[in-house]
């Protein structure tokens, strides 16, 4: 393996100079090519255009964009000089920046657009270090104007490569010198956390740390070169971002999409790829788009569907129990396993071939034909989005990790994909369960998920206190999950432990398993459940607005508006019927983990407000702005 990520991306130039690396949009919507060799070019560019304006070695570099093909050049132009990226993205606020580029003394700082840049000069006073802006997209005469105002300079994208041409032609090769000079332990980037418990904190990520988790993907997609992955998340994140090294490392190509269901299903059919990675709220959002044009068709055709879906997982979970695909926590015999399932395996076999047939099939069609698997990470998985994918045979492989693990931990492999678990832990990583009085739990047990390894982050940055909290000596990181261990060295999360709620009591509640519940109702999009200090539990629920409008109409509930349609007392006993029916005993909970009350609520969470950019809920923030309502559940 090579020490650095720019000496990866050179071996796998000098590989495969003519394959496709990226695939972005031009102004006509079609996917225009950029092959390894003409990427490394750019990155070469940017690279000597950088150090033309005085970077060096060691020196931070900010990046305030979303995804996009110009990110990942800006970022490999960076490490390739020995510099250090601190990205964020365009939902930033002006105090995250003033923060985040303040601690970090950036003194350049590339920016996708004016309304970025019309960010920074709100808080340019506050942040006297940085004095060269580098956009992306052209920004105004005005704006500029303002820039130069205030004491820095403008560079648009195109004129710094123009500068590193230049560059290259008077001084050739210092680039590569530069990457030549490079190893593991390098800082190649300072991520700030997103600040779901308070404060962020800036986590130091090297070279190696990005580097330990490839070699693992070969079995986790088995992706053939030059195949593609659709790309939707925002890149700022360490989980799309790791991933985007992990195709490069695979010889494979990336294709920028958004996720939006217009624009994604179009860029399906536009592209064909073979891999997507996503959040699980995209692969919900997939599946409930599904459902939707399956109900347009008719009610024939939705219960001709449903059917062919139903029989689809049992169809899997005796597939499952035939090869040894069931999560195994406390001693299963696979052979005992392996004859239970086999014969209504078989018997299940012609109507499965049936469905794919007739219905299946053309799902694949509408995801392009190619689609070999997706990746789910960045939070958890509901369970029925999970079985959904599987019984209409779509691989859905989950994985899990903390940007402090660069970011993946474990992920499931994709001839190795056990429902339920977030996969095997990956190559040169060890994990341990601990108990609440510090002792090693065997799997299938549950306590607190330490994990060691060379993805491990150095520290979070000028915060050693910190650190040191989650950070032992000798290397092992407490995630601050709760979950447990199968037999087969995978990973099962189960909950947060800094989310734990103490009930009056002294009861402790995981509130995300509940959540998790809940949020199988086809009524509930969102939910939060809240209880510290009170004597029982209660949510914040965020319908689905669409199941709601149209329970009414067949009902004849009057809609004067949606928020006065919630109110209605037919809508509060349709949600609390659901919820006393996924939360009781005869589904697992005890009884101090019923939610005896809720409220809901018309406004669905949103990224960058009561939600993370991975799409966790910022409780603290959520707790504050609903203070009100949280009260009002406990007179």
């Amino acid at each position: 393996m090579e020490q650095t990520l720019p000496l990866l991306l050179r071996s796998r130039t000098g590989e495969l100079s003519d394959f496709a690396v990226q695939y972005t949009k031009g102004g006509n919507g079609h996917f225009r090519i950029k092959t390894y060799q003409q990427f490394y070019d750019e990155v070469r560019f940017t690279a000597a255009g950088l150090m033309d304006l005085g970077v060096r070695r060691g020196d931070m570099v900010g990046i305030i964009s979303d995804n996009r093909h110009e990110w990942l050049v800006s970022d490999f132009g960076i490490l390739s000089i020995g510099a250090v990226d601190v990205p964020r993205g365009c939902d930033a606020t002006v105090q995250e920046l003033i923060y985040i580029f303040g601690i970090t003394e950036c003194g350049i700082c590339f920016v996708e657009n004016q309304k970025q840049v019309k960010k920074i000069l709100t808080c340019k006073h506050e942040l006297p270090r940085l004095g060269i802006l580098i956009t992306y997209d052209p920004v105004d005469e005005e704006t500029e104007a303002e820039v130069k105002s205030e004491g820095m300079e403008v560079h648009y994208y195109a004129s710094l490569i123009a500068l590193g041409q230049k560059r290259e032609v008077l001084k050739p090769g210092g680039v590569d010198k530069e990457i030549d000079q490079g190893n593991s332990d390098d800082l190649a980037t300072i991520i700030f956390t997103s600040g779901t418990t308070g404060e962020p904190k800036g986590v130091m990520l090297t070279h190696g740390t990005f580097l330990h988790q490839l070699p693992s993907f070969s079995a986790v997609f088995e992706a053939k070169p030059g195949e593609i992955f659709l790309s939707v998340l925002p890149v700022w994140h360490v989980f799309e971002r790791a991933i985007e090294y992990v195709i490069i490392y695979l010889k494979a190509g990336i294709a920028y999409s958004k996720p939006s269901a217009p624009i994604l299903l179009a860029d399906f059919q536009n592209i064909r790829p073979h891999w997507m990675v996503a959040v699980p709220r995209i692969w919900e959002a997939i599946m409930d788009g599904i459902y939707r044009t399956v109900k347009a068709q008719g009610k024939i055709r939705r219960a001709f569907f449903n059917f062919f879906v139903s029989f689809g997982r049992s169809y899997t979970y005796f597939k499952d129990l035939t090869f040894g695909l069931i999560p195994n926590y406390h001693g299963r015999i696979r052979a005992v396993d392996a004859v239970s399932g086999f014969f209504p395996w078989l018997f299940f076999m012609p109507v499965r071939g049936l469905a794919v047939l007739l219905v299946f099939n053309k799902i694949k069609v509408n995801l392009g034909g190619r689609f070999r698997a997706g990746i789910s990470g960045g939070g958890t998985l509901p369970a029925k989005v999970d079985h959904f994918f599987n019984a209409v045979g779509i691989r859905l492989q989950e994985g899990y990790g903390l940007t402090e693990t660069s970011p993946i931990i474990s992920v499931r492999q994709y001839r190795k994909s056990r429902r339920g678990t977030v996969g095997q832990l990956l190559m040169g990583t060890e994990a341990r369960i601990v108990g609440n009085k510090g002792q090693i739990l065997p799997p299938g047990h549950n306590g607190v998920i330490y994990v060691r390894g060379g993805q491990i982050m150095k520290g979070y940055y000028k915060k050693p206190e910190a650190t040191a909290a989650v950070l032992s000596p000798d290397g092992w990181l407490n995630t601050g999950d709760i979950g447990m261990m199968s037999r087969d060295n995978e990973l099962r999360i189960t909950g947060r432990a800094k989310d734990t709620i103490v009930l009056r009591g002294g009861e402790n509640v995981e509130p995300v398993p509940i959540e998790k519940k809940i949020q199988e109702s086809d009524w509930i999009f969102q939910c939060m459940v809240v209880g510290q200090d009170q004597k029982y539990l209660a949510a914040l629920i965020v319908p689905v607005q669409e199941a709601m409008m149209n329970f009414a109409e067949e009902n004849n509930i009057p809609i004067v508006d949606y928020e006065l349609l919630l109110a209605q007392p037919e809508i509060n006993e349709l949600i609390a019927n659901d919820v006393a029916h996924l939360i009781n005993p005869n589904t697992g909970f005890k009884p101090f983990e019923r939610v005896y009350k809720f409220r809901l609520i018309p406004k669905p969470f949103e990224i960058g407000v009561e939600l993370s950019a991975k799409q966790e809920l910022k409780r603290h923030k959520i707790s504050a702005m609903y203070a009100r309502e949280i009260n009002a559940l406990f007179k």
